[in-house]
């Protein structure tokens, strides 16, 4: 019998998540950077250059970018790293990795690009410092696999760092439902010509383990030293957690 898994409120079977959600990434990788600023109101920015301040990463560090998207993260990071340093930027869809690799080539950065599963990745153990993932684990069939990974190709000492919506403050609670389900499902049909996407995404994040469980998860897949920082109330967090 086949495992099945979350696709947002629906249970599909784990073959088919990768496929659904591959086809939410190319309904709106052309509108993904507007519709980040417009749902964050721009906050997402802040929330990436926080996460590169808490890698810890210096000049000549080799970095991996999971499910890198349009390249934020990877952009931050290769300004740290500097010419002697590595970033990759690897994605599971072609379409945001493709967005990604130009918006960098526009911003005259020349990176390696990797479409690749976040639960099988092609490269060695060890070869990283740091390892980062900004919203995308919770899109993500095996989530403590893809941990696992993660943490297979850091280097003793690396740190991996999961930046993710999450629990928000209880009280707050019902005005985000509002928001969620309400105005951003609209916002997505109006920008994006996609209400549907943007359901699966409040949907996805109601899912998604919380803060506390996501650092359990991660200590299982064989993280240390987890620590997590709540950002806007809880409602993205960032956790941090290192190979020893």
């Amino acid at each position: 019998m086949n495992k099945t898994t979350d696709f947002g409120y629906q249970k599909v079977p784990e073959d088919e998540k990768s496929r659904r959600v591959a086809g939410v990434f190319d309904a709106v990788a052309a509108r993904y950077d507007l519709m980040n600023d417009l749902m964050s109101a721009g906050l997402h920015r802040v929330w990436k250059r926080f996460t590169v301040e808490l890698s810890g990463v210096r000049a000549g560090e080799r970095v991996l970018d999971v499910a890198s998207g349009t390249g934020d993260l990877a952009l931050l990071f290769s300004r740290r790293v500097g010419v002697q340093g590595e970033v990759v930027l690897s994605d599971v869809n072609p379409a945001m990795l493709g967005l990604g690799r130009d918006r960098l080539l526009d911003a005259g950065k020349v990176l390696p690009v990797v479409q690749c599963d976040a639960e099988k990745l092609p490269f060695a153990s060890g070869r990283f410092d740091c390892v980062s993932v900004a919203f995308g684990l919770r899109n993500m069939t095996r989530k403590e696999a893809a941990l696992a990974e993660m943490r297979r190709v850091l280097r003793p000492g690396g740190r991996l760092l999961v930046l993710e919506f999450s629990r928000v403050w209880a009280p707050l609670q019902p005005l985000y439902d509002a928001y969620s389900f309400g105005l951003l499902p609209r916002l997505g049909k109006l920008v994006a010509n996609d209400a549907a996407a943007y359901r699966y995404l409040a949907e996805s994040i109601r899912v998604h383990p919380d803060q506390e469980a996501l650092k359990a998860m991660m200590e299982r897949a064989g993280l240390e030293r987890v620590e997590y920082f709540n950002l806007a109330a809880g409602a993205v967090a960032l956790h941090r957690g290192y190979r020893i």
